[in-house]
């Protein structure tokens, strides 16, 4: 998840991220998006620009080992986004990670670390947040997280790329239906985003298969498990929905198949 820069004024969008009520899927076409959602040079870059992510080995279950293998990961995600955002006209720079052991810890211009969530991007200082619970340290390779992280690196790659700024105009401008339309297809974005990133090294990884259906399956308890408390699924997609964009991005292995804001409704909902 990210935490919307302009939502932050007043806790502007508070109702709108966290609450609201489930609404219907519609097979209706994709409101009229701005060229820099619909339309952004991003989408035509092509394959990422890595094959290969080396995981280091975790033994001692510490949580700067955990951290060194995030910083790792980090690594490998700026060097296959590098030259795709370079390639779509942009200018690129790394976030920075910041490691935490407790929700609640202050973010630095993004308030605190919300419930709920295992890591986070802040867009005003273009920083993820990652919570190192006590689960996470013992077993810091698991492929959620991985993916995990990767989701938030892209939404680094909104920010890069005007995505966030735009997405966060219509939050605060529009009507309550269309903010969190808008949220959903920047959330389910960054999902594709980062399956087109583990699609991209995964043969690199070594992994079985069933790693991957394991992720996809996990998404769905996830999600079940937060929209009960928290309004997930209206802001962040259902199951099928996320199910659909990590499959897509974990195929085509690049940005080309994460054009969310070109999407039909009933591919966000």
């Amino acid at each position: 998840m990210r935490i919307p820069r302009l939502a932050l004024l007043a806790g502007a969008l508070a109702g709108v991220l966290f609450a609201g009520t489930a609404h219907a899927a519609t097979t209706s076409a994709a409101p009229s998006y701005k060229p820099v959602l619909a339309k952004n040079p991003l989408y035509k870059t092509g394959k990422l620009g890595v094959t290969e992510c080396e995981e280091p080995e975790v033994r001692n279950g510490t949580v700067e080992e955990a951290e060194q293998y995030f910083q790792a990961v980090m690594d490998c995600l700026s060097k296959a986004w590098s030259p795709v955002v370079k390639k779509a006209g942009y200018r690129f720079s790394a976030p920075k990670l910041t490691v935490i052991t407790k929700v609640g810890t202050k973010i630095p211009s993004c308030g605190r670390f919300p419930d709920g969530a295992q890591a986070v991007y802040c867009p005003t200082t273009r920083s993820i947040s990652f919570l190192l619970s006590a689960d996470v340290v013992e077993e810091p390779t698991d492929l959620l997280l991985m993916q995990g992280l990767a989701h938030e690196y892209g939404h680094h790659v909104q920010q890069l790329t005007g995505i966030i700024k735009a997405t966060d105009v219509i939050m605060l401008k529009d009507t309550e239906s269309r903010a969190y339309e808008a949220l959903r297809r920047s959330e389910l974005q960054a999902q594709c985003l980062s399956a087109a990133f583990v699609g991209r090294v995964w043969d690199s990884l070594r992994r079985p298969d069933t790693d991957w259906s394991i992720l996809l399956k996990g998404h769905h308890n996830m999600v079940a498990a937060l929209g009960a408390r928290s309004g997930s699924e209206e802001t962040h997609g259902s199951h099928p929905s996320n199910r659909y964009w990590l499959e897509r991005g974990f195929k085509a292995q690049s940005a080309s198949a994460c054009n969310t804001f070109a999407a039909p409704k009933n591919r966000v909902h």
